[in-house]
């Protein structure tokens, strides 16, 4: 990660949820062997195995998805790769809020102009409008 100055917030994914990703793909692998007389039970179970098995290997190399520092942030780039952000690189940070089927959805949203980086509340462990006002209140001082 990007060596950070000052006084860091930390947002990463809650450990329950790693556990949780990490018990589904043993189970999913447990399907796809219990599986061998259904071909395709056992590769729908087998492909499932891996998402969720990538998706944990994620979450356990990068559990830190945004950390805000004096200088600016860092946010987790591609698969476990992060990118350093001057706050003064920063143009805007929203919460984008979005209602389909009695489901509300919000995402994180940190606009550079070039680039838009989305983080889920099961990216940062915390609701993302308390993220959100927690990284303004840093940014200006308040």
């Amino acid at each position: 990660m990007t060596e950070m100055s000052g006084p860091v917030l930390r947002w990463r994914v809650r450990r329950d949820l790693v556990v949780v990703k990490a018990v589904a793909t043993l189970v999913l692998a447990a399907l796809a062997v219990l599986s061998v007389d259904d071909p395709r039970g056992m590769i729908l179970a087998g492909v499932a195995a891996l998402v969720t098995a990538v998706l944990t290997l994620r979450d356990v190399l990068v559990p830190v998805r945004l950390s805000a520092d004096g200088e600016g942030l860092v946010v987790v780039k591609g698969f476990a790769g992060s990118e350093r952000l001057a706050w003064n690189a920063v143009e805007r940070v929203r919460v984008d809020s979005r209602t389909r089927f009695a489901s509300r959805t919000e995402l994180l949203e940190i606009d550079t102009g070039e680039a838009v980086y989305l983080f889920s509340r099961f990216d940062l462990g915390a609701p993302c409008q308390e993220v959100a006002d927690e990284l303004c209140a840093y940014r200006t001082g308040t």
